[in-house]
């Protein structure tokens, strides 16, 4: 299927909003699990220790399963995919909600993180192309604005709801709400009207990831997330230990974080269409900047607490952005550059979080994560600066110098 914009529209269209409510419900089920543990250990006869696989075993399969999904659906209609990408979503939920088994429930999680993964994709190279080469990192930010708000609100509620009615419960109500999106999505998303030669085979996606210029944002993508996520992984013991903040008062303070996140993609979806690489490169300057600061004020409390909301805001202000250049740099509106800039992102989070944890043991301590993290998202800085310092001028259908958004087509 083939969508193009020639303008950037006034008002994104409603299929760009239902994808980003999908993202929450999936950005929910992704982060609310690891408030849940004790009670899924328990339930099913486990340590806490080994039901941490469960987020692990998340994590593994937003890594792996995007491109592979990627390739695997890439001769299915758009719209068909995102409806089956939630129709498995919620059937690994309904499963893992009446099994007994932790194996099982673990086996779950795999096929969820795969069907988060594939809609992932899916979803980012359909926002871009109905929303218009001059409103895709708008529209990107509305699908990163969906996750944003699963960690100021989805992951709070789905916890609370966890501790009032079993772990199963908040299971139950996201497999609910996927059903709801798939009549969204039925009904919102474009329909595939072109013919099946008209969507790009699996070698057209292979080719559409050669140019280097994709290769060379998918490593900012992933020196930022590990910078930034690694040092955010261990930010409540920093809050608690070295801030003196009350544990009780550690939701609240990552509320303001998630808050922050909000704001920010909104800022950086905007003003990220004119100024792709300078959005970047500021985003990525002032969270490297924000972490310095917060290892050098960690016993200041109030300080802390402003520099978590500033990180929400600027750490996760480039996403949308970095999205949407991965897709340019690749061109075609590939799916398969759409996955491995989803994998790039969790890459980054797995491998900057066990780094960021070995620095505890350190005599850095609690703040070593901080100033790992200030080392890591600043070196992001290399990458964009190759960027800005290539990318030449070309044809209209073609990325820009400035790499200001072209026509995509979905495949």
């Amino acid at each position: 299927m083939s969508l193009r914009h020639d303008n950037a529209p006034t008002r994104l269209p409603a299929v760009v909003y239902v994808i980003g409510a999908g993202i929450f419900l999936m950005g929910t089920t992704e982060f609310m699990i690891a408030g849940l543990l004790p009670e899924v250990a328990m339930d099913l006869g486990v340590d806490v220790a080994r039901a941490g696989l469960l987020v692990t075993a998340f994590a593994a399969g937003m890594i792996i399963g995007p491109p592979v999904m990627a390739l695997a659906t890439v001769r299915l209609p758009a719209r068909a995919t995102l409806v089956g990408a939630l129709a498995v979503f919620a059937a690994g939920h309904i499963v893992a909600a009446v099994s007994d088994s932790f194996a099982i429930v673990t086996a779950s999680r795999v096929i969820t993180a795969l069907a988060t993964g594939t809609f992932w994709a899916v979803g980012a190279v359909v926002a871009t192309a109905v929303a218009g080469p001059g409103a895709s990192a708008r529209a990107l930010a509305v699908m990163s604005g969906g996750l944003s708000l699963a960690v100021v609100a989805g992951v709070p509620l789905g916890t609370f709801a966890g501790q009032l009615t079993g772990w199963r419960g908040p299971f139950w109500m996201l497999a609910v709400l996927a059903i709801v999106a798939i009549g969204a999505v039925a009904r919102f998303a474009p329909a595939d009207a072109g013919e099946p030669g008209d969507r790009l085979s699996a070698r057209d996606e292979v080719s559409a990831v050669r140019p280097w210029r994709m290769w060379v944002v998918l490593g900012a993508i992933m020196l930022a997330q590990a910078g930034f996520l690694g040092a955010y992984s261990y930010i409540s013991p920093l809050l608690t230990d070295r801030a003196g903040i009350p544990a009780g008062l550690v939701p609240v303070v990552l509320v303001g974080f998630g808050i922050g996140a909000l704001v920010g993609t909104a800022i950086g979806g905007r003003i990220g269409d004119r100024y792709p690489l300078a959005t970047v490169a500021a985003a990525v300057s002032l969270t490297a900047t924000a972490l310095l600061v917060l290892a050098a004020a960690a016993s200041h409390s109030p300080i802390v607490v402003i520099l978590v909301v500033l990180l929400g805001a600027c750490g996760l202000g480039a996403n949308p952005v970095l999205i949407a250049q991965t897709l340019r740099q690749a061109g075609g509106g590939s799916t398969l550059a759409s996955s491995l800039a989803t994998a790039a992102f969790n890459l980054g989070t797995a491998a900057g979080s066990a780094l960021a944890g070995a620095t505890l043991t350190t005599s850095l301590g609690l703040v070593g994560p901080a100033v790992l993290g200030a080392v890591l998202t600043g070196s992001a800085l290399a990458p964009i600066a190759v960027l800005a310092a290539t990318t030449t001028r070309r044809s209209p259908t073609g990325p820009h110098e400035d790499g200001r958004a072209v026509p995509v087509a979905i495949g």
